[in-house]
């Protein structure tokens, strides 16, 4: 397990080699807005890193007080943001999935691939099972929007799995299989 000043380094330097043409969204640009003051590259890749986080969390057409806490911790601690600039940065990643997550989510998704390296997408992967855990149950809509996000991050299928194996205790298709 990396620590967050690992984590930190790694993302700086892949922002700082990031390409200066990327394809950005509204989405990204208005989470982006609210971290002026980090460096823009580091700025879009929280934006995007949280936009995916919530729409995780809002796979289920809600988003909980468990799963809200978990996101602003994430960003607290992958980002090195304070607390009070993670609350509005999820907040606003909520506020723009609830609006526009069916128009926005594969632009976020390509916006992220293009801005982060395959560690950083584990790391993400890693993150989107945790907040669909912070309830103690994984469900299935849940279990499907990671899945559909690895796809479009192009994370190999054994990847997925084996990100996901390390929540199999929380999640409901195996819960339900084991109670018939």
């Amino acid at each position: 397990m990396m620590d967050t000043m690992s984590i930190l380094r790694l993302i700086q330097r892949k922002l700082n080699s990031s390409p200066e043409h990327s394809i950005e969204t509204e989405t990204v640009r208005k989470i982006t807005q609210a971290l002026d003051k980090l460096d823009p590259g580091r700025a879009k890749y929280i934006a995007a890193f949280a936009y995916l986080l919530g729409r995780v969390a809002r796979a289920d057409m809600s988003i909980s007080p468990e799963e809200t806490e978990l996101m602003e911790r994430i960003i607290m601690e992958r980002g090195g943001m304070p607390e009070e600039q993670a609350i509005l940065v999820i907040q606003i990643a909520k506020t723009q999935n609830t609006l526009f997550g069916g128009t926005e989510n594969y632009l976020v998704s390509r916006e992220f691939n293009s801005i982060s390296n395959h560690e950083e997408r584990m790391i993400l992967l890693d993150c989107l099972f945790a907040v669909a855990a912070a309830d103690k149950s994984i469900a299935t809509i849940e279990d499907n929007e990671i899945s559909q996000i690895a796809d479009e991050l192009k994370i190999e299928h054994r990847d997925f799995i084996t990100a996901r194996s390390k929540y199999r205790e929380w999640l409901a298709v195996l819960k339900d299989s084991i109670k018939h």
